[in-house]
């Protein structure tokens, strides 16, 4: 049975809140769906330096043993620092996609955003190195969600026009989010999340 009130968060560091000091992304989007239903919870699967394989390998599989009402996925960030295939990291990620759809619940997919901007990345490699392969990494998750009707987030749009002009967006680390910049990738998940929040909601009072 699905549980109406269970939001389910998958990924890297970024969802685990590395760099801030009051969690990521998934905790600050279960603050707003607590304004709208208090009994919002959150299983956070999250791990810091996860790749896709991580997500397949270990915390899909507690996944398929819940039944939540909403999942959220942003995972490649990794795969691109690790210098990951490009057959392995879409093959991975098509492995994903095709157990969650398992779940019947609403999926949020996010890309990867723009390392590029990232004061410690900036340090290592021309941006635009880092720019090609997280352009073509994005493209199969766009078209990974388009084949199984997840829903699509693109960070890295936003992030380009963003992250220049906000360093107060960056930790200390020079390539983790702030609380501000979490606050920021909470609030553009935030339309998306909501809707299919609240079309689950519906779908299950109509059981």
């Amino acid at each position: 049975m699905q549980s109406d009130d269970l939001y389910l968060a998958l990924g890297d560091s970024t969802g685990v809140g590395v760099g801030a000091k009051s969690g990521g992304y998934p905790d600050r989007l279960l603050a707003r769906l607590r304004s709208l239903r208090p009994a919002a919870r959150l299983l956070n699967l999250c791990s810091s330096g996860a790749t896709t394989l991580d997500v397949l390998q270990e915390q899909v599989p507690d996944a398929l043993s819940v039944r939540p009402a909403l999942i959220t996925l942003g995972i490649g960030i990794n795969d691109v620092s690790h210098d990951e295939i490009e057959e392995a990291f879409t093959n991975n990620l098509e492995e994903i996609a095709v157990r969650l759809s398992r779940l019947s619940a609403p999926v949020v997919i996010s890309n990867i955003p723009d390392l590029a901007c990232a004061p410690a990345v900036r340090a290592l490699a021309p941006a635009r190195f880092f720019e090609r392969r997280i352009e073509v990494f994005n493209r199969h998750i766009e078209a990974t969600a388009a084949r199984h009707g997840f829903a699509y987030v693109d960070l890295f749009a936003l992030s380009r026009q963003a992250l220049g002009e906000r360093p107060d967006y960056f930790s200390p680390d020079g390539f983790h989010p702030s609380d501000s910049g979490y606050e920021a990738w909470a609030e553009v998940l935030w339309p998306t999340v909501r809707g299919l929040f609240d079309r689950s909601e519906a779908a299950a009072l109509s059981q």
